[in-house]
């Protein structure tokens, strides 16, 4: 039997990291990339293929893609697990600090896409799995820019969902929720870096993050349960076009699409 083929981006830690070597158990051909390819070698010696991946440049996405296909001949997933979030208040924040959000949450990813495109519609098989977040429907102030990224690409992923079924093609979100990571600590560090010299908004990003913090110390999830979730998302026989951690993430994403204005109201007065 011809064992399948997965590229998964942000490979070099948390989920995809843990999403690479699941594969890789499972008997996958792996190819993980990543910008820090020194922070792969634990997946080098796990006998995944390793390579140096920026998916905002194009030449860099279109390595790595053909790269996969010239030495495997087909590409059957493509997980786009890369991204980060470029915090602090929307007033502060410069508008180059949000492009290059996007860059990295949609437009990398969208390039990638479209080089995989062409490949998987000829095998008339392939799945696109868009790692996306509960904080496309789930807000708090000092986020703006990346909940707007991910709000986007939930949207952007529906839409090549409805144009590429016909061609054997899904795409589909994955909306983890609050994770044990390192994913916080960095947006909130580049939130603060992004405040203005006495803004005004620096006690609302203190209270924002005080608050991750006890949600993140309840949460149960970790890298390996989100993997899993990918896992399933690229395995499933009659795949979904949401996927969640936990019962409770689509629990708070369904609140939230419900009663936006009671959700809005406790906002204002939690933060």
């Amino acid at each position: 039997m011809t064992k399948k083929v997965v590229l998964i981006t942000g490979a070099s830690s948390g989920m995809g990291l843990a999403a690479a070597k699941l594969f890789a158990k499972k008997g996958w051909i792996v190819y993980a990339g990543a910008r820090r390819v020194e922070r792969m070698q634990e997946l080098e010696d796990f006998g995944i293929n390793v390579m140096a991946l920026d998916v905002t440049n194009k030449e860099s996405a279109r390595i790595f893609v053909n790269t996969a296909k010239t030495e495997q001949q087909r590409i059957d997933v493509l997980i786009n697990n890369a991204g980060y979030g470029e915090f602090g208040p929307i007033e502060d924040v410069s508008i180059e600090k949000a492009q290059s959000q996007f860059d990295v949450n949609l437009f990398g990813l969208a390039q990638l896409t479209h080089f995989v495109l062409p490949i998987m519609r000829r095998q008339h098989a392939g799945r696109i799995i868009n790692v996306s977040s509960i904080a496309a429907d789930v807000y708090s102030p000092f986020g703006g820019w990346y909940y707007s990224s991910k709000a986007a690409l939930n949207q952007w992923s529906d839409v090549l969902d409805s144009e590429s079924e016909r061609f054997g093609i899904r795409s589909i979100v994955i909306q983890p929720g609050t994770t044990r990571s390192q994913w916080s600590t960095i947006a909130f560090q580049n939130g603060f870096d992004n405040l203005q010299k006495d803004s005004p908004y620096s006690p609302i990003g203190k209270r924002v993050q005080k608050v991750f913090d006890k949600f993140i110390n309840l949460t149960q999830a970790t890298a390996e349960d989100v993997a899993h979730v990918f896992y399933h998302a690229a395995t499933d026989p009659r795949p979904k076009y949401r996927y969640y951690t936990h019962f409770s993430d689509h629990a708070v994403v369904s609140f939230v699409r419900h009663f936006p204005r009671t959700y809005h109201y406790i906002v204002k007065n939690l933060f």
